[in-house]
């Protein structure tokens, strides 16, 4: 690997890269082993980002980044907007690390001299750097979508063979509002506690609420408190949790994305669903159980050198595309996975750790 051919792109005379990276956390979270590498291999060049201006705080005070450029999914004017932008800063580099066609459109508009994206891609005539496959740049036959990225970025000659791991910056403003937000509620954040994320965008993903409850109530048992966060929409998971539960556990849906951040980081354990909030937390170090349904482990699975769990259940019709369960009428994937097998993992986490 090491001798591995590249594209001719002299890096020394590099003076901007520009990264597209759309859609989810999780996916972004993802992108920063990337980032990281980029930097290392180029610290002279201006390195900026395109996200969804929603997931975007998360990389608020990242140190790869020069600037963080975002753009509104449901909106053409700010695609257009975004994509003139670009084309006024003339990159010399841009990487698509997502494939999909909005990427695409910004690659192309920004006018960047080396063009890099996947053979797989749709719309390649509009790249001038179409690489094979991450599995052939790593000589494996599965890869997980950090190292799909890293690959992309390995094949035009930076350095990825150590395979950098997520890494999330924690800031100060998001420091003190986790202590204001937690003192307002009373709650002793000195007291060890863990980040619990029982909610999922797909009912293949949801481990339910009642197990969630039995966990919380496990981790008081060893005297660990519980933090239960998700998003406004989904406050109804976390107050049936607290109703299930015979212990107390913190619930809110207030914390910004970088809040989640620094709260994860100072978490003695993140319990919770296969999500965007189990990457934040493992990019930040903390000892991870994250519970798998329908999605590829291999792919999905915590990017961290952190003690961390994967908690699934062997199914002849997994992993699949997750939307919905075309197998059962509930998604027995995940279902079928009981609260003693997520305890195992915890114990196994905490023994590492200490």
């Amino acid at each position: 690997m090491e001798n591995r051919p590249s594209m001719r792109i002299d890096w020394s005379k590099v003076k901007s890269v520009l990264v597209v990276r759309l859609r989810s956390i999780g996916d972004t979270v993802l992108s920063t082993p990337s980032l990281y590498a980029l930097r290392r291999h180029a610290p002279q060049a201006r390195i900026d980002v395109v996200l969804e201006d929603w997931v975007a705080p998360v990389l608020e005070g990242c140190k790869d980044v020069d600037n963080v450029i975002t753009v509104s999914r449901a909106s053409a004017k700010s695609r257009l907007k975004t994509a003139w932008q670009l084309r006024s800063t003339a990159y010399d580099v841009a990487f698509n690390l997502h494939g999909g066609t909005t990427a695409t459109f910004f690659i192309r508009t920004s006018g960047a001299r080396h063009r890099v994206g996947y053979k797989t891609y749709q719309y390649g005539v509009l790249y001038n750097h179409l690489v094979s496959s991450s599995s052939e740049f790593w000589e494996q036959e599965k890869t997980h979508s950090a190292e799909q990225q890293l690959a992309l970025l390995g094949w035009t000659g930076v350095y990825v063979q150590d395979r950098p791991r997520t890494r999330l910056n924690i800031t100060e403003k998001a420091k003190a509002g986790i202590e204001e937000k937690l003192k307002a509620k009373n709650f002793d954040a000195e007291q060890p506690f863990a980040l619990i994320h029982p909610a999922s965008l797909f009912e293949t993903k949801q481990w339910e609420v009642e197990k969630f409850a039995r966990v919380v109530e496990g981790l008081k048992e060893r005297n660990i408190a519980s933090i239960a966060v998700a998003t406004p929409n989904e406050n109804k998971v976390l107050e049936d949790l607290k109703r299930e539960s015979n212990a107390p556990v913190f619930i809110s849906t207030d914390f910004s994305l970088p809040e989640i951040t620094a709260l994860a980081e100072r978490a003695k354990l993140f319990v919770g669903n296969d999500s965007g909030i189990a990457h934040i937390a493992s990019a930040v170090q903390t000892p991870c159980v994250v519970i798998f349904g329908s999605s590829n482990t291999a792919h999905w699975r915590p990017w961290t050198d952190a003690p961390n769990e994967v908690v699934t259940e062997n199914m002849p019709c997994a992993p699949c595309h997750g939307y919905f369960c075309a197998e059962f009428i509930q998604p027995e994937c995940i279902r079928r996975i009981t609260v003693e097998k997520v305890m195992s993992g915890v114990e196994r986490v905490l023994s590492s750790k200490s």
